[in-house]
């Protein structure tokens, strides 16, 4: 049996099938991969990396900081394929209980298919850095496979939210700085422009989906969504990272969640989806916990 959906969906899916036919891009086309790295240019703003301003940083070369970011950035995009590739499986799902007919299945699809090409933009840049890849490992790795294969409902678009919208904002302001790698600038900047349509897809869906769940159902979700928080919170930057500049990872990682500069950047990048979510009383429970020992909490929200 296939779900009806709700007109207010498929107007907006409409919306978004339109701005997909006009503002979609082929990074095979668009990045030049076989351009040479710029020699003395970082791979995140340095005032972002994980360990700026503390004593690890002042203690090192300003190759081996760089070096460090190119490190923390594919880091930040091997997370992000993790996600995406948990999305899609998601999002099939969905799709499969639908009317293939109506716009919302539609974009569900095109969305799909714009995923594809980010995972596949995010791999070619994480090979062309030649670093190793960073993915969530052991029970991480396991509530991902969980989550892929049982995901519904407000768990489902607030997880992929939280990861979705603290990438948008770090990579938003990636692509305008001009001492950032322009591989990285412009990888950013087309997964700006295509992640804006999936983001209000997730919003507005999210919005619905609140409104037809149970309080027993919801007060479970909560605690999924505060587990994804706590991952995507502690895991952007893997703490294996920091072997790159001759770090011990786990010196790296405490001196990394000590440091009030990286701390700072994880509220600041968390604060739209934090609000968001906020607002529709997904943040608290069962999650609290998570939360807080996620960093992403702002100063100004209490779960």
């Amino acid at each position: 049996m296939t779900t009806v959906t709700p007109p207010d969906r498929d107007r907006t899916a409409t919306r978004l099938l339109r701005s997909s036919a006009e503002h979609s891009y082929d990074p095979e086309v668009e990045i030049d991969w076989e351009a040479p790295l710029v020699p003395g240019k970082y791979f995140v703003p340095p005032h972002r990396s994980s360990l700026y301003g503390t004593p690890l940083w002042e203690g090192m070369t300003e190759d081996q900081r760089i070096e460090l970011t190119r490190h923390e950035v594919a880091s930040i995009a091997g997370l992000g394929v993790w996600f995406e590739t948990i999305l899609m499986q998601l999002l099939i799902r969905e799709y499969f209980k639908q009317d293939p007919t109506a716009p919302h299945a539609q974009y569900a699809l095109t969305e799909i298919g714009d995923e594809c090409r980010h995972s596949v933009m995010f791999g070619r840049m994480i090979a062309r850095l030649g670093t190793p890849l960073y993915q969530p490992t052991g029970v991480n790795q396991w509530l991902g496979k969980w989550i892929a294969h049982t995901g519904v409902g407000p768990r489902m678009y607030a997880a992929i939210l939280i990861a979705e919208e603290i990438l948008d904002t770090l990579q938003r302001e990636a692509m305008n700085d001009e001492n950032v790698q322009p591989l990285v600038r412009m990888v950013s900047r087309i997964h700006v422009v295509e992640e804006a349509r999936h983001v209000r897809y997730a919003r507005e869906e999210l919005a619905r989906q609140i409104r037809s769940a149970g309080r027993g159902r919801l007060a479970f979700d909560k605690l999924v969504i505060g587990r994804a928080a706590y991952l995507t919170g502690t895991r952007l930057v893997d703490p294996r990272v920091y072997q790159a500049v001759g770090l011990d990872p786990e010196e790296g990682r405490r001196a990394a969640r000590a440091n009030p500069h990286f701390r700072e950047t994880m509220r600041w990048a968390g604060e739209r989806v934090v609000a968001f979510l906020s607002d529709l009383d997904l943040i608290g429970g069962p999650g609290t916990a998570l939360w807080h020992a996620s960093g992403l909490l702002p100063r100004t929200v209490r779960a």
